[in-house]
């Protein structure tokens, strides 16, 4: 496996291989990642995965300074999954001036749930994902894998890849989840025993709130509140749980029709945020 961390280096690494099948990533990765990378393998050529902590997808407030970096594990990860060439720029490789020219999504899929609780997110992620896009596959089209769990995040990247006619096939890889059902994160290993115990009561949430949400003549307002109102006396502190259609991340206009609904939640426990989402 090649580690790079220029975007010279990078392209010299890619020159003459073919399609890539790209996977990035902000490292510390679990087996979730690494179920990426495993998807994507067949897809192309040549398998590329990328290492960067993005400040710019981080409040003011958020945990990039102490966001894991495990950079050398990551590589033996990789390595061990088949991977042909790490990605690990630094922010001044990444970033050599300040990134003023920003990718800015559309407000009526980017400043809902996640966008609103996290204010200039989907900006940070889409810029990113946009240089890297402009790093990897410079040289021809490809594919790009992501995973499920950012739900949101997946459906605002298919849809810059889709308005800016860029030639990257967008990839959803399932949510890797542990034995016990809980979504695995890079941010779980904050939870401390007990809460890691808890965990698993997001995931459970949203399983009530949409087989409530699935049955004839369901409110969903009422159901979502009563949602919220569980998880809070669990010891939670929710931002949301909702259910929306898949196809755009809004509230259902008429009556929900199972087959075209996802429920998502995201919620904090103790210090450590967390998101799922639910199919239905």
């Amino acid at each position: 496996m090649h580690i790079v961390h220029t975007l010279t280096d990078l392209r010299a690494a890619l020159a003459g291989r073919g399609r890539p099948a790209f996977v990035p990533t902000m490292g510390n990765l679990h087996e979730g990642h690494l179920a990426l990378v495993q998807q994507a393998k067949p897809l192309g050529d040549t398998l590329v995965a990328s290492i960067f902590v993005n400040r710019l997808q981080f409040l003011p407030h958020e945990d990039f300074d102490s966001y894991p970096r495990t950079l050398a594990q990551d590589a033996d990860k990789l390595r061990a999954a088949g991977c042909d060439i790490l990605f690990a720029p630094s922010e001044k490789d990444l970033y050599p001036q300040p990134q003023t020219f920003k990718v800015q999504p559309d407000p009526q899929l980017a400043d809902i749930l996640e966008g609103h609780f996290r204010p200039g997110f989907f900006t940070g992620v889409c810029t990113v994902v946009m240089k890297l896009f402009a790093c990897v596959f410079n040289a021809g089209p490809g594919v790009a894998v992501f995973g499920s769990k950012d739900y949101q995040q997946l459906m605002v990247i298919r849809q810059m890849v889709q308005q800016f006619a860029l030639p990257i096939e967008i990839v959803a890889g399932a949510t890797c989840r542990a034995d016990d059902g809980l979504a695995l994160s890079s941010r779980n290993s904050y939870l401390s025993a007990s809460e890691r115990a808890q965990a698993i009561e997001l995931r459970q949430a949203l399983q009530a709130l949409a087989h409530a949400a699935a049955q004839p003549g369901a409110q969903l307002a009422a159901l979502e509140a009563q949602a919220l109102q569980r998880l809070q006396t669990q010891g939670w502190q929710p931002d949301y749980l909702t259910v929306r259609q898949r196809s755009n991340l809004q509230a259902p206009a008429g009556a929900p029709m199972a087959g075209e609904l996802v429920a998502l939640g995201a919620a904090r426990l103790g210090t450590t945020r967390l998101i799922d989402n639910l199919e239905f």
